[in-house]
């Protein structure tokens, strides 16, 4: 292998699965190139997707007050309770400082590690081949292995032409000049839940559409009908069961866009946020001439090695599709490197937690009641409900609930889910049970901190412990 090609690895794409994959291969003692096209390293995680939106999440709640004491309260009339909207500049401001700095982290591991970072476009000429399309002109590299983690990009939708300036996609909110008075969601997916809460944080009349009946189908109903309330407390419209047949643009002033919905509905509104999915970023690299290919929302294919079709080309991260997320990606992307080189590697887990960073913050792990119902497995599930823990009286969020699913027989913890402060981190303990094969005993018996969220694991515990007992 040596002296044979360029590198042992090349990624291409330097997202949460790139990044991780080329550190990995580092430690491992090989030759690693990663190939960014982007000005920085980090892809669409670090500069579009999941540390801005998380990070403009956090500029909404401080603006507010939520993230100090009874402070967190929701005006329940809609609005933000400030007398002076934010601008975009003063939200996006601390949104591009954690940027830049998130990049020169994650370049700084890649250079301490001795990973090569190539900037440019890469088009694949063969198995082990690239070509780099970058600022300095083109530059053909060869590897032993490579890994695609291209990412995804904004799905294309005819009905709503991004190319008007009152549409614009996920990727597009960092370049807010200022902010709308009312806004219009176009899909109820994750990405497009969190916006449509946040904007609705901020006094913006938010009003979303989707096909589907619900939103975010995946999760427990208990929880989507807590979010639908809230969000609705928060003066956002749902409109579901409906489909976007076309956008017009008013010229004004004030510029405005006026969705027509296959109902014959009529919405205006001063912002179009299209969250209709995103696709694979797979069309540049020329995959046939590697002998691969994508389906039709340029994904690529691997097995539970993440293996493609050619031997020597890996995948990993979003552009291979479920479950799409970044912790999950970069998990890929380690074990994708391991198996280039012949190492032994557990499979990832199938009990990874999910986060929603909406306001307010959703997150579980494991089953649904819906999903075990199908399955007929007999459960039974606890609930506590923030209002009832101390710390949720502290931090002022009185609607906040965990929700705990045992089976009925065993006990062992099947699944978590909650709305709330703290979701994300909270889940946690729960995934650690679900993992070491635990369930209401130890939750009954075990001490937490006090006042602390993590009573509430005890508390829903006790709930189905009671009711098991009828």
């Amino acid at each position: 292998m040596e002296g044979e090609f360029d590198f042992d690895l090349i990624c291409i794409g330097s997202g949460p699965a790139g990044q991780r994959a080329a550190v990995q291969a580092a430690k491992l003692r090989k030759r690693v190139a990663v190939v960014e096209r982007g000005l920085d390293v980090g892809g669409v995680c670090v500069h579009t997707g999941t540390i801005p939106s998380k990070t403009f999440r956090e500029a909404v709640l401080t603006f507010n007050g939520q993230h100090r004491g009874a402070a967190y309260q929701h005006n329940r009339s809609g609005g933000i309770g400030h007398d002076e909207r934010p601008t975009a500049e003063t939200l996006l401001s601390r949104v591009g400082a954690i940027v830049r700095t998130e990049a020169r982290v994650q370049q700084d591991q890649l250079r301490r590690n001795g990973v090569a970072v190539v900037p440019g476009t890469a088009t694949l000429t063969g198995p082990n081949g690239v070509l780099v399309h970058g600022p300095a002109g083109n530059r053909e590299l060869t590897a032993h292995n490579m890994l695609i983690a291209v990412g995804t990009r904004p799905s294309p939708n005819m009905d709503m032409p991004t190319g008007l300036p009152c549409v614009i996609t996920s990727d597009d909110i960092l370049k807010l000049g200022e902010l709308p008075r009312s806004m219009i969601v176009v899909g109820c997916g994750v990405i497009g839940v969190e916006y449509a809460s946040m904007f609705a944080a901020l006094g913006v009349k938010v009003t979303v559409v989707d096909g589907r009946e619900r939103p975010l189908e995946f999760l427990d109903g208990e929880i989507i009908d807590e979010l639908i309330h809230q969000m609705r407390n928060n003066m956002v419209t749902f409109r579901l069961g409906e489909s976007v047949e076309h956008v017009d643009q008013y010229e004004g002033p004030p510029l405005q866009a006026l969705v027509h919905l296959q109902s014959g509905k009529r919405l205006v509104a001063d912002l179009v946020l299209a969250c209709t999915g995103r696709v694979g970023a797979s069309e540049a690299l020329d995959l046939e001439r590697a002998g691969l290919s994508a389906d039709t929302r340029g994904r690529i294919k691997v097995g539970g090695d993440y293996r493609s079709a050619v031997p020597n080309i890996f995948a990993a991260g979003d552009v291979i599709g479920f479950p799409s997320l970044a912790a999950t990606s970069s998990e890929q992307g380690r074990l994708a490197a391991r198996h280039a080189f012949g190492l032994s590697a557990e499979p990832m887990p199938d009990h990874f937690p999910v986060g929603i960073y909406a306001i307010p913050e959703i997150s579980m792990v494991g089953q649904t009641e819906l999903a075990l119902t199908r399955q007929k497995v007999p459960y039974e599930t606890g609930i506590a409900r923030y209002r009832e823990i101390a710390r949720g009286q502290i931090l002022g969020d009185d609607s906040g609930m965990l929700k705990l699913i045992f089976h009925a027989e065993d006990h062992t913890l099947l699944g978590v889910h909650i709305i709330g402060s703290g979701a994300t981190e909270l889940v946690h303990i729960g995934q650690a049970v679900i993992g070491l094969g635990g369930g209401l005993d130890y939750f009954i018996t075990t001490v937490f901190n006090y006042p602390t969220l993590a009573e509430c694991y005890k508390v829903a515990a006790l709930d189905a412990h009671n009711k098991m007992l009828l």
